[in-house]
């Protein structure tokens, strides 16, 4: 950008008064904020940005390793099923009853998928 005034400046602030410069649109110049001053879209010609995405990383996860279960309904507790006798059941809550009682809690064993509740 050429000197305009006071200042010497890159094409992201404003030659006559310093301040920041709005983004180039698609068509149209740039109007400054402060000084109304108007520039070009020409002036914008040599800027370049970059800029680089990063996507999260994909882990493999060996479902032996956590908790030795096949699709857990949700997360899972350290709890005896009656049926088969595993340590391992998920669990979910509703509050069934009314808003001064406690909440329902459903229990699914990870490895029969027997199901049962208990009111807390």
């Amino acid at each position: 950008m050429a000197e305009a005034g006071p200042f010497k400046s890159s094409t992201a602030f404003c030659a006559k008064c310093g301040s920041i410069l709005p983004l180039l649109q698609e068509f149209g110049s740039v109007k400054c904020y402060a000084c109304k001053a108007v520039y070009d879209p020409d002036s914008f010609n040599n800027i370049k940005f970059n800029y680089t995405i990063h996507f999260n990383t994909v882990s493999v996860i060996n479902n032996d390793k956590i908790l030795n279960m096949d699709n857990p309904e949700g997360p899972v507790v350290e709890r005896k099923c009656p049926k088969c006798g595993n340590d391992r059941m998920s669990y979910a809550t509703l509050q069934l009853r009314s808003a001064d009682e406690g909440q329902t809690v459903f229990y699914t064993c990870v490895n029969c998928k027997y199901k049962e509740t208990e009111n807390s």
